[in-house]
């Protein structure tokens, strides 16, 4: 079996469970931190929507520097509806299926550098970047938007069977 095929069914299950969490996102509130050192609601919201491009930039380069030197941090758009958020989302997901459809195992085994400044963070092989570095990263992020949305009285969906939300307590 390829490796791409090992993760597509994953990939897409996980996809869809971000899905419920973003339309679930209160645009009223997005200002919202639980803390003074939380990023806000919007931001984060905004980043979940965002890491799927993380796949194909994975997929396509050998390395990202995401604080090159001299150059400033993008700031990320300002959301001006849930249909903007999932619509970007949307596109993202099927750029990234197509980017893990159409990649070979032999580019999976290859190295990704990630770094910041110049300076390397890790490298290791692609595989193990869209898993960890990428998969793994979205559902932690998740996790902190199920949380914002529990703090904000948004009933919260179920990611691997029923939230507490849906089963009525």
């Amino acid at each position: 079996m390829a490796i791409r095929d090992a993760l597509l069914p994953e990939f897409d299950m996980e996809m869809a469970s971000t899905r419920k969490m973003l339309e679930r996102v209160p645009v009223a509130n997005l200002d919202f931190k639980p803390h003074d050192k939380s990023g806000s609601l919007g931001w984060l919201a905004w980043h979940v929507a965002d890491l799927p491009a993380w796949i194909v930039e994975t997929v396509n380069k050998d390395e990202l520097d995401f604080a090159p030197i001299g150059q400033p941090r993008p700031a990320p758009p300002k959301m001006e509806s849930r249909e903007q958020l999932l619509a970007s989302f949307d596109k993202k997901v099927a750029d990234a299926r197509t980017a893990i459809a159409g990649v070979s195992d032999e580019r999976l085994a290859g190295p990704w550098t990630l770094k910041a400044g110049g300076h390397t963070i890790f490298t290791m092989p692609r595989a193990a970047v869209l898993r960890s570095f990428v998969m793994n990263h979205l559902i932690h992020h998740r996790a902190q938007l199920g949380l914002y949305l529990r703090l904000n009285d948004v009933p919260v969906p179920g990611m691997y069977g029923p939230s507490a939300d849906e089963k009525g307590g």
